[in-house]
């Protein structure tokens, strides 16, 4: 079944089926357009719905960061690992560098991000990205500050188009402009491949 996303703050809509953006436009224009109000399913957010975000660090993030699982709280905390620290858990348990890019992965949905830049050289973690449907993009020539879940300036992905992918975020802001104010921490809900692969609670 096909769903139709729809934004509140400017009632912009998204048509999605499978794995394809099928219409993008007004709301009212693209439920007309439905032969049947039954034949898609409709996912209303706050906020504005855009593009997706590119991190520019995939490598610092998935491959050079644990993550540790909320079962290891007690040894590890709750909050990304870096660092020596890091590379001692890995050198430790190699094992766990998949695991950790999972987690790392879904730390990357919630703050809207759908593309990586940097190059991964695991393999597990090549394969991790892959299969989330991640896309891969080029890292900018100048480096947004520290290594960060919300790299400051963002960058945003270049705007849907119709018969492209659906693959994109929602962030529970006014417009654009309160959106680099607030950055992506306001992402509610994030799409790959037609998916809903993050939303918040």
């Amino acid at each position: 079944m096909a769903t139709l996303h729809v934004t509140e703050a400017d009632g912009a809509a998204v048509l999605v089926e499978g794995e394809t953006i099928k219409a993008l436009g007004p709301y009212e224009e693209l439920v007309a357009a439905l032969e049947s109000p039954s034949q898609a399913r409709v996912r209303r957010w706050p906020g504005i719905l855009t593009s997706g975000l590119l991190n520019p660090y995939g490598p610092e993030i998935l491959e050079h960061t644990y993550h540790p699982d909320p079962r290891e709280a007690d040894t590890y905390g709750t909050v990304p690992i870096g660092g020596e620290r890091a590379r001692e858990i890995f050198r430790t348990d190699p094992s766990r560098l998949g695991a950790s890019a999972r987690r790392g992965v879904q730390r990357l949905f919630a703050h809207g991000t759908v593309a990586l830049a940097g190059e991964l050289r695991s393999k597990a973690v090549l394969e991790v990205a892959r299969r989330a449907g991640l896309a891969f993009g080029a890292r900018p020539d100048r480096l947004p500050g520290p290594v960060s879940l919300s790299p400051r300036p963002m960058v945003l992905l270049p705007p849907l188009t119709v018969g492209g992918p659906a693959r994109f975020a929602v962030f529970d802001v006014a417009d654009r402009a309160e959106l680099v104010g607030q950055g992506p921490t306001t992402c509610v809900a994030t799409v790959v491949g037609g998916w809903l692969v993050y939303r918040s609670h």
